[in-house]
C-alpha cells in the first residue's frame, strides 16, 4: 500500500547520517522532535491562548489547524511510504506510533509531506510572526530547523517531506491572516475555512485528518463562544499559569481518554466512516471544552487561591 518516489540522495544521505549517530545523537534527535508532538505543542499553545496573549493563541490556533488539515489531505493524496519501508540502509529509529508494527501504513501513516515540520514551522513561526520580536524570531527557526532536521535523522521521513512540511507551514501564517483580511465577520471566515477543509473527508483514509477536522471545528465554534459569553482575561502570575496549564493538561488528556470509552477500541481503530465521524465529533468536543468551557472556570479558580493563599 502506498507510493515510493524519492531522489536517490535522499536515502544515500540519511543512510550517511545515520552511521555517524551515536546513541548521544539518536537521543538528542529523538529529544527535539517533541517539539513538533501533540504533547509540547498543546502545551505551548495552551500557555499562549490561557496566560500569555489570548489573541496570539487564537492567530497560532487558526494556523496549526489548518497546516494540520492540509497536511493530512495532502499525505492522502501523495501516499508515500517511509524511507525505511524501501531502503534497507534506512533504519526506523523512533516509529510515529510506538508499539506498532513499523511496517503497518496505517499506524504509522504516511511520509510526504512531515507533520511535525509543518507543525513546528506553523506555530513556532507563528510566535515569531505575531511577537514581531528578533529572538523570538531566532528561536523559531532554530527550533523549527532543528525538528525537520531530526525527521530524516531518525529514518521515518525523506529530507523532501521535510522541507514541503516547513513551506506548508510557512505558507498558513502568511495566508491565513491575508484571507481572514477578506472578511468582515469572524463566523463566515471560519465557515469558508470550514468548507475548504472538507474535500478531504472524499478521499482520506487516515485518521489524522478526522482528527484535524474535528480541532478545527471545535476551535472555530469555542473561539466564537468565548468570545461573546465568557472573555477570559489572561494572566502573567507564575501561579496562575501553573494552575491554569496543570488543569487544563488534565482536562485535555483525561477527556480525550475518557470520550473513548463508550465506543469499542476496534470500532475506533478501524478505517469506516463512523470511526471518522466519532474522531471528528471527539476532537470537536474536546476543542470547544479546551477553548470556549474551560476559561469560564478561571475567576472561580482564582477565587480558591485566594482562599487558599
Amino acid at each position: 500500500m502506498g507510493n515510493t518516489f524519492y531522489f536517490s540522495w535522499e536515502p544515500e544521505l540519511m543512510h550517511w547520517l545515520q552511521i555517524h549517530m551515536n546513541t548521544l545523537c539518536v537521543n538528542l534527535a529523538s529529544l527535539v522532535t517533541l517539539f513538533g508532538e501533540e504533547l509540547v505543542i498543546v502545551v505551548i499553545l495552551g500557555y499562549i491562548y490561557w496566560c500569555y496573549d489570548k489573541k496570539m493563541g487564537i492567530y497560532l490556533g487558526i494556523n496549526f489547524c489548518m497546516a494540520g488539515i492540509w497536511n493530512t489531505m495532502l499525505k492522502n493524496i501523495f501516499m508515500r511510504r517511509r524511507p525505511y519501508f524501501d531502503n534497507t540502509s534506512v533504519i526506523c529509529l523512533k516509529p510515529v506510533k510506538s508499539g506498532a508494527d513499523i511496517y503497518d501504513i496505517n499506524a504509522q501513516g504516511f511520509s510526504f509531506p512531515s507533520g511535525h515540520s509543518g507543525n513546528s514551522a506553523a506555530v513556532y513561526g507563528s510566535i515569531a510572526r505575531f511577537s514581531k520580536k528578533r529572538w523570538m524570531a531566532v528561536t523559531a527557526v532554530g527550533i523549527t530547523l532543528l525538528v525537520g532536521c531530526s525527521r530524516f535523522c531518525l529514518g521515518v521521513h525523506y529530507p523532501t517531506d521535510v522541507l514541503c512540511g516547513w513551506l506548508l507551514g510557512l505558507f498558513a501564517i502568511f495566508f491565513i491572516p491575508w484571507l481572514q483580511k477578506k472578511f468582515k465577520k469572524k463566523w463566515v471566515f471560519y465557515l469558508f475555512l470550514f468548507l475548504i477543509s472538507l474535500p478531504g473527508c472524499l478521499y482520506c483514509k487516515t485518521s489524522d485528518y478526522y482528527s484535524a477536522l474535528g480541532m478545527s471545528v471545535g476551535f472555530y465554534l469555542g473561539n466564537l463562544f468565548e468570545e461573546k459569553y465568557v472573555q477570559f482575561k489572561n494572566t502573567r502570575n507564575i501561579g496562575k499559569c501553573v494552575i491554569r496549564l496543570a488543569i487544563g493538561g488534565v482536562i485535555y488528556f483525561g477527556l480525550n481518554t475518557l470520550m473513548k470509552l463508550p465506543f469499542d477500541p476496534q470500532l475506533l481503530s478501524s478505517a469506516t466512516a463512523l470511526a471518522y465521524l466519532i474522531r471528528v465529533f471527539r476532537y470537536a468536543i474536546l476543542l470547544f471544552i479546551i477553548v470556549a468551557v474551560y476559561p469560564m472556570a478561571f475567576d472561580k479558580l482564582e477565587k480558591l487561591r485566594k482562599k487558599d493563599a
